[in-house]
């Protein structure tokens, strides 16, 4: 058993099971009222609480669904747009700032030879024009994001659009100074010139004359790419060029072909006389110009090779010329000789030598001839030769400056024009044996004379040596009475002698 204590009082319980007796407590309402009231007050609380947070939330919403709609029509904060801020901008104002500064577009053009001009953008009507990429550019931003504004950065670079007028264009580079005729000037080719003791090839000149079709492709290209100066020199197409450049294989070929004529050295021989060509005298016959171009000329430069093959002909031919003679007898006499002595052949000669000008051979060499004589100097009989003196009616054969033969002959009637024997300097033609002399036809087919002889050796067209044995005797005064037609008659026994002994290239000596 145990005590329970109730209000104040002891009150004895029984673990018995059986129910004891039950007891009103009775409840203080003074308590009660203060309970209720309490719990109320913090219900309201919490409503007020409750409904400022929703308050709140609302407002915040609102002003975040108001902010992001202002972000759907400008740009976050940090947005940067080819350089310019575009933070809280519209697409338009973006553009129209871009546009401002296309207001104030200048390009510098520089030229060769000329001061730097300008062309506005003003005068060309250039202007920007937008393409939609800035708009299209807003639109893929997400409002909604535009916290993320105050804590990252966006840069954008977009293409920007302009136009101009060509029109414009065109006649502002065609009032440039470097597009106006008087301040052009053409380039030079490259040539070839003469200095130092050689060709070789002085380089093109760019010179300014402006190919006006590239220089506005160039300005016009520039401007599209916004550029704020273009140097119309950088492009050598913008100019006119020279037609012939420092690498022309024509000039190349040229220089060494000069460079091989003044190489070259011909040294000619006129027996113990020499006379020498080289490249100076060769140089001299080159054309150049006031800046030392060379003009090549072939017929100019071929008619001082052929001047000099005719001034070695005047100097060193004796064909045409008169010697001076020693005769046998003592006598000195003038012969002139149409048929002997030295002759250049003029054509063949001229031929080559410009193949060795051009070749640059150095050689010595005689000239070419069509006519040799036996010797060169004054004496070109030398000391081989025939000797007839139709005064003296004689003839002599030396060899060597020795005689080898000698008779007494008869020439043509002296008193007869068409049967005298002329005088003159000749060689053998051709030999014979035997021959028929035969004198002119006559109008009934037959010749005016028929002459059967065993030896012929002509050397003056018809006028030749041979036997003769119908005349009584030779030597003296024969010949002024009892003359031939113009040959030398010589006693049948010498004639065979000369026959056996004469030789072509001699020298046969006639005078009076």
């Amino acid at each position: 058993m145990r005590q329970k204590e109730v209000m104040g009082q002891s009150i004895r319980t029984s673990k018995s099971a059986r129910p004891g007796t039950i007891t009103y407590v009775p409840i203080d309402k003074s308590e009660f009222r203060s309970t209720v009231s309490s719990d109320k007050k913090k219900n309201k609380i919490m409503k007020i609480v409750v409904m400022l947070i929703v308050t709140i939330l609302v407002m915040s919403c609102c002003v975040y669904a108001g902010i992001s709609y202002y972000y759907s029509y400008h740009f976050f904060l940090g947005t940067t747009i080819n350089g310019i801020d575009s933070s809280n901008k519209t697409a338009y104002e973006v553009e129209q700032e871009i546009a401002g500064k296309k207001d104030n577009y200048v390009i510098q053009v520089s030229a060769r030879m000329q001061e730097p001009q300008t062309i506005t953008g003003k005068d060309i009507d250039y202007q920007y024009v937008s393409s939609g990429e800035i708009l299209q550019l807003l639109k893929t931003q997400k409002p909604w994001e535009w916290i993320r504004g105050f804590f990252e950065t966006k840069n954008y670079m977009v293409q920007e659009e302009t136009v101009f007028s060509r029109e414009k264009l065109e006649e502002q580079v065609s009032l440039l100074n470097c597009a106006q005729k008087e301040n052009q000037i053409a380039p030079e080719n490259a040539y070839v010139s003469f200095s130092n003791s050689e060709f070789t090839i002085v380089p093109e000149t760019e010179g300014s004359e402006l190919n006006a079709k590239e220089a506005y492709q160039m300005i016009s290209g520039a401007i599209d790419n916004e550029a704020a100066d273009v140097d119309l020199g950088s492009n050598p197409k913008a100019y006119k060029e020279a037609d012939v450049t420092r690498d022309s294989s024509e000039l190349q070929n040229m220089v060494n072909m000069y460079n091989s004529l003044a190489k070259a050295n011909i040294t000619y021989t006129f027996g113990d006389e020499t006379v020498t060509l080289d490249g100076n005298t060769i140089k001299n016959w080159l054309q150049f110009d006031e800046k030392g171009q060379l003009l090549p000329d072939d017929g100019a430069f071929r008619q001082h090779v052929v001047d000099y093959v005719a001034q070695l002909a005047a100097d060193h031919d004796t064909v045409g010329t008169e010697r001076q003679f020693e005769t046998t007898s003592g006598r000195t006499v003038y012969v002139y000789g149409s048929a002997y002595g030295w002759k250049i052949d003029q054509d063949k000669e001229v031929a080559q030598l410009m193949q060795e000008i051009q070749s640059g051979t150095q050689t010595t060499r005689e000239p070419v001839y069509s006519m040799r004589a036996n010797a060169h100097g004054i004496n070109d009989l030398g000391d081989t030769y025939i000797e007839v003196d139709l005064t003296e009616q004689y003839m002599w054969y030396y060899q060597n400056g020795n005689i080898i033969f000698q008779s007494e002959i008869v020439s043509g009637l002296p008193g007869d024009p068409d049967r005298k024997t002329p005088p003159g300097i000749f060689t053998l033609n051709s030999k014979s044996s035997p021959s028929v002399l035969r004198g002119e036809m006559t109008a009934n087919g037959t010749y005016s004379y028929e002459q059967p002889v065993t030896y012929w050796m002509p050397f003056n067209g018809g006028i030749g040596f041979h036997d003769a044995d119908w005349q009584p005797y030779f030597g003296g005064d024969r010949y002024l009475t009892g003359g031939s037609h113009g040959c030398i008659n010589l006693p049948p026994e010498n004639a065979g002698q000369l026959y056996s002994l004469i030789q072509y290239d001699v020298p046969i000596i006639c005078f009076y």
